[in-house]
């Protein structure tokens, strides 16, 4: 299964507990591949760099290497998506497709309200884990 990570959920599961955690847990144990794209290590970088004020005890620039590393890295090429109304969405589409993804886990209400495109299902975290991951728990 391979599933793009979108920001708010990577975030999430990086500094804080609950199901983003959970589903970096199972990341971590090989449950699913997780795929990124420049364009959105760009923004995990920028979001993290800006959260890990508050939380300086978390190397952030650590934790993003590894999830990079051990990620599949797509190229998205000339793919230009523009169906979000958040037009700053439209690099998570772009980088499912390019990556052949199952799934993009989002909290972002303009992603979520696709639902699908593309075949590539948009999920919430807790839809994932109910409906993905328990069985692997």
């Amino acid at each position: 299964m391979k599933v793009v990570l979108d920001t708010n959920v990577l975030i999430s599961g990086i500094f804080f507990s609950g199901l983003p955690s959970k589903i970096l847990s199972h990341w971590r144990k090989g449950t699913f591949t997780t795929v990124v794209s420049q364009p959105i290590i760009s923004e995990y970088t920028k979001v993290a760099e800006e959260i890990s004020k508050k939380y300086p005890q978390i190397n952030i620039y650590e934790i993003l290497e590894l999830f990079i590393l051990n990620s599949e890295v797509v190229d998205t090429g000339n793919l230009k998506i523009t169906v979000c109304e958040d037009p700053d969405d439209n690099k998570f589409l772009e980088c499912a497709i390019a990556g052949n993804c199952d799934m993009i886990i989002s909290g972002d209400k303009h992603l979520l309200k696709l639902h699908e495109y593309r075949g590539v299902k948009i999920l919430k975290p807790k839809e994932f884990v109910d409906n993905y991951l328990s069985h692997n728990i």
